[in-house]
């Protein structure tokens, strides 16, 4: 055999390798356990996603955070990797998990680590860990202030299964800010706790427009009066309020039930008159507020610094300090809990990133891991950024830090750090954690979120579209977006969680383009092979 075919055949079975590695996984990982003690005479290496888009002040808290760390442990370097969002980290998780090319640390979100765990032993399961006496959340071993106690509605939301396989990192949920000025131009008042049904009334008559076409409220030709940032959000908190199913905690469906069915018919009623409207369907919400074109704009307490006439991140104007700017459009800022159907028994979602842990062959790279990661709920870190939106932090010790305190107590001093609406959005979750929930997490839960945003969307775009929503319109509804996120096989299971992946991700792709190509190139081969014996045979003889 000449070198060029050795060549040839040894580059074969490499990629044939790989490409069977990539289609059903390398060698199992054996679960990690928890080493002795940190090994601080070797070097790690360990790498952190995490997602950041604009905002170069959070960019620049993690990589203080990673610096300090670093002093703290000279041992370890962490490598920093950005991500535009999250949609795009979990992919390319998804993608390393063949290759066993996973971060160490991440930033994601428990419904995408409950699809990493389809893979045995990928994630690092956190219970041990926490609880250890010298490097969990008291550790008497770690170099720095141990964390202490998570809030434990936020700790919850990690937990798939009965087992911790997250640490929240920060948390924030929904609110409503709502141009108040409008509101009382219109003769309304706007309440403590905001109704659906207050809401709907008040978002149908700043609908209203003259004879040709202008609006009475603003004097603009646009006006969407309320606008929803996550449409997934605002049928799950519906049902909730409601008392309604949604999932149940094994993975069953149960959102396809005559409430959700009642609350769709009342976003076809009110987007039929104009009044109600969607991110996906509009844009930001925020840019309707700002240019006076909204009167209720729901988004993320996280979201506040975009919300208001003196927004620091405001998309509509440069960011000012001057009070006196002629060119913003003035009005008052207010911020409350999202709609309630019992306002007595407020309920809103918890939500934020979280952070996972993966998996490696070396148990004390992987405590390496921890450690970084349990430094990102140090006070520091959490306060910072806290500070940088409307989050909150995720520990007793750092909410109730005197540092933290005297932030909250500066609200509406200047226009940006304590920029007042972040303050006033940061401050309704503070006030509000006991009436947060969030959902069951299972492999399959992501692609259940987004069945419950669609539904919104597809019947506000339908109602745009003149099109008739009835019985009929509801079924076909129901079968399409069954059919879509594959939620009608054993509830959330293997189906849905196949779903969840949505395309495969561009390696894997490749991988398996590169198995058809290499069994084509082992055949042809082998027939050539064949072919030549034989000639020799039949001229022997």
């Amino acid at each position: 055999m000449s070198m060029v075919r050795k060549a040839a055949l040894l580059l074969a079975a490499a990629l044939l390798g790989a490409a069977l590695s990539g289609c059903h996984g390398a060698r199992s990982l054996d679960p990690f356990a928890i080493p002795d003690a940190f090994d601080e005479s070797r070097a790690y290496e360990i790498t952190f996603w995490a997602k950041n888009d604009t905002n170069k002040t959070q960019t620049a808290i993690y990589e203080r955070a990673i610096a300090e760390f670093e002093t703290l442990y000279p041992n370890v370097t962490v490598n920093l990797r950005l991500y535009t969002d999250y949609g795009r980290i979990y992919n390319d998780v998804i993608t390393n998990i063949a290759t066993r090319t996973t971060p160490n640390v991440c930033i994601t979100y428990p419904d995408h680590i409950a699809t990493y765990l389809t893979g045995a032993n990928i994630v690092v399961p956190l219970d041990s860990l926490l609880a250890d006496a010298r490097y969990g959340l008291h550790g008497s071993a770690l170099r720095y202030t141990p964390p202490g106690e998570v809030i434990p509605q936020f700790l919850g939301e990690g937990a798939i299964g009965g087992v911790q396989y997250a640490l929240p990192f920060m948390r924030s949920t929904e609110a409503c800010y709502i141009n108040k000025t409008f509101v009382e131009k219109l003769g309304y008042t706007v309440p403590d706790v905001l109704t659906w049904d207050f809401i709907w009334e008040v978002a149908d008559a700043a609908a209203a427009k003259d004879a040709d076409g202008t609006y009475l409220l603003n004097g603009q030709k646009v006006m969407l009066p309320f606008i929803y940032k996550s449409t997934d959000n605002m049928m799950i908190q519906a049902l909730r309020q409601q008392g309604a199913d949604y999932s149940t905690p094994e993975g069953g469906i149960g959102i396809f039930n005559d409430t959700t069915k009642a609350f769709l018919y009342t976003v076809a009623e009110h987007a039929g008159r104009g009044a109600f409207s969607t991110f996906k369907f509009s844009s930001y919400p925020a840019n309707f507020l700002n240019l006076g074109q909204c009167v209720f704009a729901v988004d993320s307490t996280a979201g506040s610094t975009w919300m208001g006439t003196y927004a620091p991140l405001s998309d509509v104007h440069a960011p000012v300090t001057e009070l006196d700017d002629d060119d913003l459009f003035h009005f008052e800022t207010a911020v409350r809990p999202v709609p309630q159907f019992d306002p007595a028994h407020p309920q809103m979602i918890s939500q934020g990133p979280s952070v996972c842990i993966f998996n490696k062959d070396d148990p004390q790279l992987v405590l390496a891991s921890w450690l970084f990661a349990q430094y990102l709920l140090t006070d520091g870190v959490q306060i910072a950024y806290a500070e940088t939106e409307g989050y909150v932090p995720v520990t007793v010790a750092a909410q109730g830090s005197a540092e933290y305190r005297e932030y909250l107590s500066r609200g509406g001093e200047d226009n940006d750090l304590h920029y007042g609406v972040k303050i006033a959005a940061t401050q309704l979750l503070l006030d509000h954690i006991g009436d947060t929930f969030v959902t069951p997490v299972f492999n399959g839960s992501a692609s259940l979120r987004d069945a419950a945003g669609q539904m919104i969307e597809n019947v506000n775009k339908s109602v745009r579209r003149h099109e008739t929503v009835d019985e009929a319109y509801m079924e076909k509804l129901y079968g399409d977006v069954t059919a879509l996120y594959r939620l009608n096989s054993r509830g959330a299971s293997a189906s849905a969680g196949r779903a969840e992946l949505g395309p495969l991700p561009a390696m894997s792709v490749g991988l398996l383009c590169t198995l058809g190509a290499v069994w084509l190139l082992l055949g042809a081969y082998a027939v050539r092979q064949a072919v030549k014996k034989h000639k020799k045979t039949a001229a022997a003889s």
